[in-house]
């Protein structure tokens, strides 16, 4: 890009605008507006926006109140402690489970700068057998025929941004339905998202896989259609041969057999 280009899009006076032109400029490029503002006075307006209250009752749904201020966390234009300080003046105690979500992702930092180039391999061993295969192209193309997995990789492509629970149970199903290297994962995921921190990518994908905390993370049809509200579901081609329609305990045995001790 030339000086010239750079220089016309900072001048541009709206967003809109800027986005037009980097269309103009790369015809050819992929995916849509991430629908994220850039810059500190559109973090701290987002700040602003937080609800704590909200934020505890809805979290775990898709459409729920969630905060969207991880891609200003990982650019570093909002710190962690500002969110944290904020959300408390606005909500006291009611702020906690917030506040507590900032704690992980400030763990997974902490864990970082301790261990570096550790967290790209196991940090622990494996609490069931793991696969090692590499990332299938039906999923990183969202061609699994899965409405909820395809649509979590179309999100994904599309804005680099994904809901954490939509992320959890991408995840699992990618490291104990399909038995791909969570490494392998970890690092395409890593290389997509907008706000893509390696601590809380790389020590996240882990937690699902064991290797980093004291069991697998699985989850089954029940607990996807509750916070989807069944929308992925009702239009799923393989809603009658879901592969996590289950319970619990027939989807343990399924995915570790006689390894997994999780109860």
């Amino acid at each position: 890009m030339s000086e010239s280009s750079i220089r016309e899009i900072t001048l541009a006076k709206t967003r809109a605008e800027r986005h037009q032109q980097v269309r103009d400029l790369f015809p050819t490029l992929d995916g849509t507006d991430c629908g994220f503002e850039g810059g500190r006075a559109a973090a701290l307006r987002a700040l602003a926006r937080v609800d704590p209250a909200a934020y505890n009752r809805t979290r775990n749904h898709l459409n729920g109140k969630v905060s969207r201020l991880s891609p200003y966390f990982r650019h570093g234009v909002l710190t962690l402690a500002e969110a944290a300080h904020a959300a408390i003046k606005r909500s006291g105690s009611g702020a906690y489970k917030f506040v507590f979500e900032l704690a992980w992702r400030d763990f997974w930092r902490r864990v970082w700068a301790r261990d570096g180039d550790a967290i790209e391999a196991d940090m622990e061993r494996a609490k069931v057998r793991i696969g090692d295969a590499p990332l299938p192209k039906d999923v990183a193309n969202a061609q699994t025929e899965l409405a909820c997995m395809d649509s979590f990789v179309r999100d994904l492509r599309e804005t680099g941004y994904v809901h954490n629970h939509a992320r959890m149970w991408f995840a699992s199903y990618v490291v104990h339905h399909r038995k791909v290297s969570w490494k392998a994962a970890a690092d395409w995921y890593y290389g997509e998202l907008l706000d893509g921190d390696r601590a809380s990518n790389h020590l996240s994908w882990q937690w699902v896989a064991s290797t980093f905390s004291s069991k697998p993370y699985f989850f089954n049809r029940e607990n996807l259609e509750r916070y989807t509200d069944g929308a992925l579901c009702a239009q799923c081609t393989k809603r009658n041969a879901c592969p996590f329609d289950a319970s619990y305990p027939a989807l343990e045995k399924k995915l570790f057999g006689a390894e997994a001790s999780l109860r």
